[in-house]
């Protein structure tokens, strides 16, 4: 006897013509669980706990920059305990005649100077390759990038002899010079050049009898401000944060930058313990210009920040 299995049938949409089967919700894909898929009560605990995660440490060394050298270990680490933040501030201020403030110095003139120049540079030659078709110019450009893949721990003992040989060792040439060349500077600067420039602007100046410098420091840096902005900040945190470059090639403590000297400090800690807590109030303080640069430089960092995500041409 012959049984006759039932048969899906076809269901009429609204005008009347015959759809496939329904799945039902057992033949439905499932999909993965996403943050986006959760309720809003679950994505504001995950955000805390993840906001948590990074902020923690820098509250505890907020809160230790106000203790003692005793109190930091035996007080409870995430509350304050007899404040005393100014004689803190003062004592690393003048110890051993005032290298503090002469470090912080020294890590403006090669942050600021560097970073200067580096986007100087870097939108010039983003702009050149952005504006002009030649043959190479690809090969030229990735070329650059592939720059980006080399480590600088790789480079620090080649530079170093380098400046050896031409006595730049223990200078502040040995610091700044390496600083001004950055491929990701130049990656972005170009990415800003194609997306914020038409090329009719700088043709039209060039019918005018504009030369190429006039054009680009008349009204091409205008419209790149924020990939130079960008570009800027991040050589300037780069170079305010680095820390092989000054430890290979300094020698006089006169010029270590704030990173150099901190980490000095903290190799002297076991014979001198007051060096523990300088080292904490030193962190804190090295904190604050980076911090006053990415709320000044904010919006234009976002903007440049989202050319980033444009195809190059």
């Amino acid at each position: 006897m012959l049984v006759r299995t039932p048969q899906s049938r076809a269901h009429p949409n609204e005008e009347g013509a015959a759809v496939g089967p329904q799945m039902g919700p057992a033949a439905r894909p499932q999909r993965g669980w996403a943050l986006s898929h959760a309720t809003p009560t679950v994505r504001v605990a995950i955000l805390a706990v993840w906001g948590v995660y990074f902020v923690l440490p820098v509250y505890w060394l907020i809160i230790a920059s106000t203790k003692s050298t005793g109190a930091v270990y035996s007080s409870q680490p995430l509350w304050l305990y007899h404040p005393q933040l100014w004689a803190n501030l003062k004592g690393v201020f003048t110890y051993s005649g005032g290298l503090f403030p002469r470090w912080a110095l020294n890590s403006l003139i090669y942050s600021v100077g560097g970073a200067t120049v580096s986007t100087l540079l870097a939108g010039m030659a983003g702009y050149f390759l952005a504006m002009f078709k030649f043959r190479g110019r690809e090969a030229i450009f990735l070329t650059i990038i592939a720059g980006m893949l080399i480590p600088s721990t790789a480079l620090a003992l080649p530079l170093f002899l380098i400046f050896a040989r031409v006595n730049l060792t223990s200078t502040y040439w040995a610091v700044f010079l390496p600083s001004i060349v950055s491929p990701f500077s130049l990656y972005l600067c170009r990415l800003a050049a194609e997306a914020s420039i038409p090329p009719e602007i700088p043709e039209s100046a060039r019918i005018c009898g504009a030369s190429e410098l006039r054009i680009f420091f008349t009204i091409g840096w205008r419209m790149m401000l924020p990939g130079l902005v960008t570009s800027f900040l991040t050589q300037f945190v780069s170079i305010w944060n680095n820390f092989l470059l000054p430890l290979v090639m300094l020698q006089k403590q006169a010029l270590y930058p704030l990173t150099l000297g901190l980490f000095i400090w903290s190799g002297s800690a076991a014979a001198a313990p007051y060096l523990e807590q300088l080292v904490v109030i030193g962190c804190v303080v090295s904190i604050v210009p980076l911090v006053i640069a990415f709320l000044c430089l904010q919006r234009f960092w976002k903007t440049g920040l989202g050319s980033g995500g444009l195809r190059v041409r």
